[in-house]
């Protein structure tokens, strides 16, 4: 049993990514099946690892209120896990987009000068921030806390960890 350093979800051991929140389970640590996931911090009460400070909510589409850990570093691919396709995203959006308007590699969400930024990676659907026009891909839109993004037919909320 592997437990994501992102949000706490036990996983099933030998897979790369969170079926919670889909991050990456390198950054994941296994413990005996013994010991409970309770003794753990949970989301949102000061236990993310450092590397995250800002997280995307669900609120339209999908699973409304399911969060994914941005990077506060480097960027974070947003898209839908296909191995034949070599997409692997951070934040993997498989099981919540069942009619697949969001792109294999949809997007990315990047920090550049302790800001955040959204970039459409040739999405067919697009991406949208506060409603705005649709951003042109390899086009990065400055996004802040509170703002909302749209992939597909799935908002979310940019907001501070």
């Amino acid at each position: 049993m592997s437990v994501c350093t992102a949000c706490n979800h036990e996983n099933q051991s030998g897979v790369q990514f969170c079926d919670e929140c889909g991050a990456k389970l390198e950054l994941t640590a296994t413990i005996p099946p013994s010991e409970s996931a309770a003794s753990y911090p949970q989301p949102g009460t000061g236990g993310e690892p450092a590397s995250y400070r800002a997280k995307l909510v669900i609120t339209r589409g999908g699973t409304v209120g399911k969060e994914f850990a941005v990077e506060a570093s480097g960027e974070t691919q947003i898209g839908r896990w296909d191995p034949d396709g070599g997409a692997f995203p951070e934040i993997d959006l498989t099981s919540d987009d069942a009619e697949a308007k969001i792109s294999r590699k949809h997007a990315r969400i990047f920090v550049q000068d302790g800001e955040y930024y959204v970039e459409d990676l040739g999405s067919l659907n697009g991406t949208y921030v506060n409603r705005g026009p649709r951003l042109m891909p390899g086009s990065p839109q400055l996004v802040k806390a509170n703002d909302e993004v749209v992939m597909g037919k799935t908002f979310f909320k940019l907001l501070e960890a």
